[in-house]
């Protein structure tokens, strides 16, 4: 305020007095505006942490994730698949992030060339009647070669092997897939007999369908690895039966066959023993009777320096040795003594026993 009673003429200000009501408000306002600060503080903390706890996610076992920014994958070759562990990414609508699945294994079932049947029949394992004709648009079926009709269902077991292109280069794959196998079931029918896929050639048959798969597969990149393949195959079940008939008929048919393929090796393996052993023991023979000859032969070359010394006296020890071998032979022996006449004696024998069997002597020097 203005003093009027100033000499100075110059204009002074004079603070009015605080009274202790106005102290009270103005700290009551300090701590008022302290507390807020504190609370606006807290709270801008609490959001900060929500926002980072919000960048953090966590990607689990057998299970790959990638981080989608503004629609593109963030990162460069191997680095865009983010395996097990924490990782960080932007809320939405900055990142967005996509999890793929690789350790499980997959399955879907191709069933267009599948008779109709109930999801209750299916579960009991019960086969639905069989109708005269096909029902359009109901009952699926494929052609064989021969022109006969078949149901054939598939279901094919995979697991995911490149999860970018499984991912992102595919709406469906499962679809797609699906669409392949009714593809190769109806190509490889078209190349068999339905004998042949029914009961003769199943496991080609089989074989023919996972080629096609494969190809189809590969040429389309779906990032997918193929594993068992089961196919089932059925003839239209108002004639089931009749095939049936035949299938028994040619499992008999093959049991008769083995029957007698096996009767006839156990024959034929009988006949080449026994002709091996008469082979065999005809060469023991032979060998024995060569090596006896052999013997013989050495015995009589041997004899021959001796015989060349003296032809007489070789003579006639052969003689008294032949002669002594039959002495020695005979049961009975009688000695004609020479007439002094001349004249030959007559000899007259009473034979009244069986002659007895000749004694062999055994040869001296090995013979």
């Amino acid at each position: 305020m203005a003093d009027p009673k100033s000499t100075s003429g110059n204009l002074k200000l004079t603070p009015s007095p605080v009274t202790s009501q106005d102290d009270a408000s103005s700290q009551a306002l300090t701590e008022a505006l302290g507390s807020s600060v504190l609370l606006v503080r807290l709270l801008l903390w609490g959001l900060l942490v929500a926002f980072v706890g919000s960048c953090i996610f966590q990607v689990k076992p057998n299970e790959v994730a990638v981080v989608l920014r503004f629609g593109k994958p963030r990162g460069t070759g191997a680095d865009m698949l983010l395996k097990p562990g924490l990782h960080w990414a932007l809320p939405l609508p900055i990142d967005e992030i996509v999890r793929m699945r690789v350790g499980e294994s997959k399955s879907v079932r191709a069933k267009n060339a599948w008779y109709a049947i109930s999801p209750e029949e299916e579960a009991a394992g019960t086969v639905p009647t069989g109708n005269p004709t096909l029902r359009p648009g109901v009952d699926g079926h494929t052609l064989t070669s021969d022109g006969n009709i078949l149901h054939v269902r598939a279901t094919l077991k995979y697991r995911i092997a490149d999860p970018m292109a499984y991912t992102f280069q595919f709406h469906d794959v499962t679809n797609t897939l699906v669409n392949f196998l009714n593809n190769a079931i109806y190509h490889a029918s078209a190349r068999f007999t339905a004998d042949a896929a029914l009961y003769k050639d199943r496991t080609a048959f089989t074989d023919a369908i996972r080629a096609r798969l494969s190809s189809l597969v590969e040429r389309a990149s779906l990032g997918i690895a193929l594993e068992p393949l089961d196919v089932e195959v059925s003839a239209p079940l108002y004639v089931r039966d009749a095939f049936d008939e035949v299938i028994r008929a040619e499992q008999d048919r093959s049991k008769k066959i083995s029957e007698a393929q096996g009767f006839f090796d156990e024959t034929v393996r009988k006949a080449e023993g026994e002709a091996s052993a008469i082979r065999s023991g005809g060469l023991v023979v032979s060998n024995s009777l060569v090596q006896a000859v052999s013997a013989e032969a050495k015995f009589f070359l041997d004899q021959l320096p001796v015989y060349d010394r003296n032809p007489a006296l070789f003579r006639e020890r052969k003689r008294i040795e032949a002669v002594t071998q039959v002495l020695t032979n005979a049961p009975d022996k009688f000695f004609l003594p020479s007439r002094a006449d001349g004249q030959p004696r007559e000899l007259r024998l009473q034979l009244n026993r069986e002659p007895l069997s000749p004694v062999t002597k055994p040869k001296a020097n090995g013979q």
